[in-house]
């Protein structure tokens, strides 16, 4: 269980003013608005009192002083009224665009967090704080404007008010209140462990929906439908019982308070008997004395659930702003050379590049177990060379890959691209340069148009075609009844894997970059799909430094170089007809087990 502590609130509230003072006049004109009415509110009953005091005296010459004050009154209550419009309207301009902007705060920051970070969190439950972030401020604001800022202020009046006529009352609703407001706030501190525990099972049955429901079609291949049942289904009952525990807690308030409002409200009105039966109170201060008590339960009864909501979304907010104050694994340096970078950028100057890619003494160990994926690695690829990487699992051809495009940051040595390292190179300018092709592309919930666009988002519509079509895009898109303009689905579910392979090929025509990466980009296609995108591939790799991820050795027969990786270390560097004539190499025995069946490709 996190510690929830001053600390984390202070964090909450200066992530929330970022965005609240941006709406600087409606929240204060909601405060001023709220106190005002608020302050009528006790001012209000006073009139009445004056109104029935002049009634009583039965002296019908002070009708003309008793209109004069139903009068006053109703401007009062007028004036009451405009203010709480005022009030209102003001809120929901400024909790709307609160919420948007504390939203985009939020989508804006995590989203530049690393890949090792979106590879350790649900995407589900990301969103779903970032959500609760927002719902967060949202129940606090009400809360605190509606029902908070007027308790203080009635309560501050009604005794000031009271102590005005009879002060020994004052002091009667002084200590009750300070007794009732001091129980609440020490049994909901009391209980803010418990809203965490809630609040985190809450995050943990979100992210539990959201793993099932994005792998369905595994739970229907492994028939793993019953056990998914299960297994939620447990997950969502912890959830029920540690809410269950919690809707007691706040039940347990509700009892001491209503037994405090008991017993004060006997009190009172023992000690007004006996001073009405004495002459020293009139009816109708009494009238006005039950007037006051009513309102003032009322507003303390409220007080528990303000708490309630404070803690609440504090506990809330926390999960977000964890997140927000977590500071970014892979940052850009302040002293970056963008200018030096410019010739490298992908699109029209990309003829104009070189590329050369330079691993210098490079180590990086994989924090989970503390293992050692490249150790002191040094590779040289010319501008325009054409390599691939082989190796068997876990070898170190993925994190060659990301450590190129500085998804992760290297242990020790460096990574230079045409002799600049590219820890001095901002992570947009780099990744601007480099198109990779994955071996399982994932494309947005957009339309076929948007997401060929996505390589390069300043693109015409005529080069978005080209591109589509050197990609062989265009053989399936045009049987689509709305053609470009189809949704794709989530991560691209309603294509095939081979269509899937083309879009992405397409947006690595349509970048343009002079650094290009494929993780065996035809691995997902069929016969027929592979022998209609060689020649794009062809066409893309031309004048271009390509890096080849191999897994079907018969592809790479015809690259440049050939580099062989085991444990982290080149252990073979050659031709394909060199490295197959080598006795006991290791890629003459990858070579033997997938023997029979090549043909030629790139």
């Amino acid at each position: 269980m996190k510690n929830y502590s001053n600390l984390h609130r202070s964090l909450v509230l200066k992530y929330f003013w970022q965005v609240i003072r941006r709406f600087k006049l409606s929240f204060f004109t909601v405060i001023f608005m709220t106190i005002g009415s608020s302050i009528l509110d006790v001012f209000i009953p006073f009139q009445y009192l004056n109104l029935w005091n002049i009634l009583t005296i039965n002296d019908f010459t002070a009708v003309g002083a008793a209109r004069s004050l139903i009068l006053l009154i109703l401007i009062l209550n007028f004036l009451r009224w405009g203010m709480r419009r005022i009030s209102g309207f003001s809120l929901s301009y400024f909790e709307a665009n609160a919420m948007a902007g504390l939203r985009e705060q939020a989508f804006s920051y995590m989203i530049g967090h690393s890949h090792a970070f979106f590879a350790n969190n649900f995407g589900g439950t990301l969103t779903h704080r970032i959500n609760k972030y927002a719902r967060a401020f949202e129940k606090i604001t009400d809360r605190i404007m509606t029902d908070g800022l007027p308790l203080l202020v009635r309560g501050v009046g009604t005794v000031f008010a009271i102590y005005t006529l009879f002060p020994k009352y004052a002091y009667i609703f002084g200590i009750f209140c300070f007794v009732f407001l001091l129980t609440a706030a020490i049994y909901i501190r009391f209980k803010l462990k418990y809203d965490v525990i809630a609040s985190e099972a809450d995050s943990k049955t979100t992210g539990a929906f959201a793993d099932s429901i994005g792998n369905h079609s595994s739970i229907q291949l492994f028939t793993g439908t019953e056990y998914e049942k299960e297994r939620v289904g447990e997950i969502v009952q912890d959830q029920r019982n540690k809410m269950v525990f919690n809707f007691y807690l706040w039940e347990g308030l509700g009892a001491i308070q209503s037994f405090y409002s008991l017993i004060v409200e006997f009190v009172i009105f023992w000690f007004v008997i006996g001073d009405w039966k004495l002459g020293l109170i009139t009816l109708p201060v009494v009238v006005l004395m039950q007037n006051y008590l009513i309102r003032l339960f009322d507003n303390l009864y409220s007080f528990g659930a303000i708490v309630r909501a404070y803690y609440e979304s504090f506990a809330d907010a926390e999960e977000m702003v964890v997140i927000l104050n977590t500071p970014y694994e892979i940052i850009d340096k302040p002293t970056q050379v963008a200018e030096a970078l410019l010739p490298l950028i992908s699109g029209s100057k990309a003829s104009a590049t070189k590329g050369e890619v330079v691993f210098d003494n490079v180590t990086y160990i994989y924090e989970n177990n503390n293992s050692k994926v490249l150790d002191n690695f040094s590779l040289t690829i010319p501008a325009g060379q054409k390599i691939a990487l082989v190796g068997s699992s876990g070898a170190g051809k993925t994190t060659f890959v990301r450590l190129l495009m500085r998804l992760f940051n290297i242990g020790s040595g460096k990574i230079m691209i045409d002799g600049i390292d590219i820890s001095a190179i901002s992570q947009k300018n780099l990744r601007e340069k480099i198109a990779f092709v994955p071996q399982d592309p994932s494309l947005f919930h957009r339309t076929l148009m948007e997401n060929i666009h996505y390589g390069r988002r300043n693109a015409t519509d005529e080069e978005v075609l080209r591109a589509a079509h050197l990609a062989h895009c265009d053989d399936f898109i045009d049987a689509l009844p709305k053609g470009y303009s189809t949704y794709v689905g989530e991560r691209g579910v309603k294509l095939s894997g081979g269509e899937r392979q083309r879009v992405a090929i397409a947006r690595a025509i349509l970048k343009n970059a002079p650094i290009l990466i494929l993780d065996e980009a035809t691995s997902s296609l069929d016969s027929h799909s592979e022998s209609l995108i060689q020649d794009a591939l062809h066409t893309l790799i031309k004048g271009k430094t390509t890096i080849v991820i191999a897994h079907r050795l018969s592809t790479i027969r015809e690259m440049d170089r050939i580099i062989v990786l085991d444990k982290g270390k080149i252990i073979e560097d050659g031709i394909h007809d060199e490295l197959i004539n080598k006795e006991g190499g290791l890629y003459k025995k990858l070579w033997d087990l997938q023997a029979g069946g090549f043909k030629n490709t790139i």
